[in-house]
């Protein structure tokens, strides 16, 4: 009973935290507009590597230790809140109305599509406490290891799902189509957005949790 308890917390977590918008969010639109299906679903899987490393150091207890470190987390969420703002600032200086190049392969590659979706989320603090809440506070000290691995790869995989669906959506035709008319300003709004979430994620950085 314990150990469906334990599934069920993790698979609610993971639907939560999968679909509330966000810089991963973010990411995967705007990846999957501009570079198509292959970039979008690269940008997934990176996301979902990202949170195999933050499950990885959650499940060794390295995470314990950042979540009793302020002076450490809060390196982290300066780390984060440094890279959104790269990315959102890139992203709003390369807008253009025009696409770069016909296909679309090139204009993400997907060794590309990966890093940003892998860097987004390793950096971003919110994965970080979503494996601790996981690791740390649903699990209990008894779970085996062979679970406590299995509830991270449920955590990769359910995120992954998710962004491969929100790719599928936004390169629908008639999707990408309405993004083209509007390009040049939905790529700098989506660059704002990332610049904000980074400037959120830096304010916050000497409150305690």
């Amino acid at each position: 009973m314990l150990k469906l308890v334990e599934l069920f917390t993790v698979l609610s977590l993971t639907i939560i935290v999968a679909i509330v918008p966000g810089a991963d969010l973010a990411v995967v639109i705007r990846n999957a507009l501009v570079g198509g299906r292959t970039a979008g679903f690269m940008t997934a899987l990176g996301i979902g590597l990202a949170l195999v490393v933050h499950s990885a150091y959650a499940i060794a207890g390295i995470g314990l230790v950042v979540s009793q470190s302020i002076l450490l987390f809060n390196s982290i969420k300066l780390i984060g809140a440094a890279y959104l703002i790269f990315l959102g600032i890139t992203m709003y200086r390369g807008a253009s109305r025009d696409m770069p190049v016909a296909d679309q392969a090139t204009a993400m590659p997907p060794l590309k599509a990966l890093r940003w979706g892998f860097l987004t989320n390793a950096t971003n603090p919110k994965a970080t406490m979503f494996a601790l809440s996981v690791f740390v506070q649903v699990t209990a000290p008894g779970t085996p290891l062979a679970v406590q691995i299995g509830y991270g790869a449920i955590m990769a995989s359910g995120v992954f799902l998710w962004f491969v669906l929100v790719t599928l959506f936004f390169t629908q035709s008639r999707v990408r189509d309405t993004f083209f008319r509007a390009k040049l300003w939905i790529e700098r709004s989506f660059g704002v957005l990332l610049t904000l979430f980074g400037i959120g994620i830096a304010a916050t950085t000497s409150s305690t949790r």
